[in-house]
């Protein structure tokens, strides 16, 4: 009897460590593919001077040219993640992204830089949906806010190591115009960080492929014999038709939520260096700071939040989490690039980062719970597709266009991002707000028996 109780110990013990290193692996991705994404901003500079493009097109490249996989493949890669192997198509993602990467380091222009993003733009297509639906059925419904919030780490260790490594790499070849690369001939100082910070990412994309296995689903679907349903890719937008007041404040709520948070990232380089006369090396390494710091225990204070609520009884918990982090956001990340002192504008990004790292763990956990099984990875796909468009691709080239068109200089990029980040913010509040309500009714038609 002893035997068998502590044989059941072990084995749960055992597949508790697995959990959560596998949730520990998929963050490692994760922060492969912010590096690889971010890492452009800090280059602003260089890349802007060697490819001779302006303010706009550069938010193209690192907005749009992104966000436009997700147009054409995310929702078919999330079909695929609801039949067959999440592991094997996370791993093909990985690889797939690290490669385009490195091809960011052979571009010659505009054109050849945008194809290569565009490329870049496979990792959370393939990444995330299938780390979602994986975290779903590995983890009960009270501590997947906290699995997610341990992965969505990974975006703002991601983007703090790309502002680290890229100010690194920025310093040690300072003294380097160009080199002499093998196969590959002259290359500049900003053409090599691809290389240094993309092919790693291929070992990632194997070990995944080798150490972790699909987990069972949970939650299927039935017909009446008891069996499994076949899910069509029609069922996910059926789904998304039934509760489509829920999902229109979701998915734009959150979505402007991101639109402030990716302001943030990716122009923040461009204020510090252009109004507080730092260099791209200074504004890497205290960016890389602020993003370690304050965003990593934004997103594990905001999966901490969303568990909390849940237990205390909300069904609406994860859309309450991104009502408060909204509100605390709002102010700081307004006022932090119009103030004159260097210690003040850190002062305020520190919070402003904080609060906006809350929907990262907050978006996933509420789909996640009211998204039947089959159908879980397609929603986040459709998620990830509006996020990114409108929060990625058309944020940040609306502060783009406010500084070349309206202001007409560089150097207003701290008030074209102001004026960017208090409508969004604004639409934010408003949408999430409603869709708390809205949230519940939802999760009380679909699961009548939790209500």
């Amino acid at each position: 009897m002893n035997i068998q109780v502590d044989n059941a110990v072990l084995q749960k013990k055992k597949t508790y460590i697995y959990e959560w290193y596998v949730v520990g692996l998929c963050m490692v991705a994760y922060i492969f593919s912010f590096v690889d994404r971010q890492i452009l901003a800090l280059m602003i500079e260089p890349i802007k001077a060697d490819l001779q493009i302006s303010d706009t097109q550069f938010s193209l490249l690192h907005g749009l040219a992104f966000s436009l996989f997700y147009a054409f493949m995310g929702m078919p890669i999330a079909y695929l993640a609801d039949r067959f192997s999440r592991p094997k198509i996370i791993a093909v993602g990985v690889v797939f992204w690290s490669l385009a990467t490195a091809a960011c380091g052979l571009s010659k222009n505009f054109l050849h830089m945008f194809l290569a993003r565009i490329g870049v733009g496979v990792g959370e297509a393939a990444l995330s949906p299938s780390a979602y639906s994986m975290f779903s059925d590995m983890f009960p419904k009270e501590k997947l806010g906290r699995a997610v919030g341990i992965y969505s780490i990974g975006s703002f260790v991601g983007g703090g190591l790309a502002f680290l490594v890229g100010g690194y790499v920025i310093a040690l070849l300072k003294d380097m115009s160009t080199f002499e690369v093998a196969f590959l001939g002259a290359m500049k100082a900003w053409q090599l960080a691809f290389f240094i910070v993309g092919l790693p990412g291929i070992l990632v994309g194997i070990l995944i492929w080798l150490t972790v296995r699909d987990p069972a689903r949970k939650g299927l679907q039935v017909d009446e014999q008891g069996r499994p349903k076949k899910v069509a890719l029609s069922d996910g937008f059926r789904f998304l038709g039934r509760h489509r007041a829920t999902f229109t404040c979701h998915y734009l709520g959150f979505s402007f939520y991101a639109m402030v948070l990716f302001c943030l990232m990716s122009w923040s380089p461009a204020l510090y260096i252009r109004k507080f006369g730092l260099t791209p090396v200074e504004a890497g390494y205290m960016l890389g700071t602020v993003l370690l710091l304050a965003n990593t225990t934004g997103v594990l204070f905001g999966g901490w939040l969303t568990d909390l609520l849940a237990k205390r009884g909300h069904s609406d918990a994860a859309m309450r989490t991104g009502v408060i982090g909204a509100l605390g956001m709002a102010v700081p990340a307004v006022l932090f690039s119009q103030v004159d002192q260097l210690w003040l504008s850190v002062a305020l990004l520190v919070p402003a980062m904080f609060f906006a790292s809350f929907p990262m763990p907050a978006s996933t956990a509420a789909m996640q719970i009211l998204a039947p099984n089959q159908v879980r990875a397609q929603v986040s796909a459709v998620f990830l597709l509006i996020s990114n468009l409108l929060g990625l691709g058309l944020g940040t080239t609306l502060v783009a266009l406010l500084t070349d068109r309206y202001f007409g200089s560089p150097a207003a990029v701290g008030s074209s991002m102001s004026l960017v980040i208090v409508g969004a913010s604004a639409l934010t509040v408003l949408l999430l707000w409603r869709g708390c309500r809205c949230f519940r009714e939802s999760h009380a038609r679909e699961y009548p028996t939790q209500a």
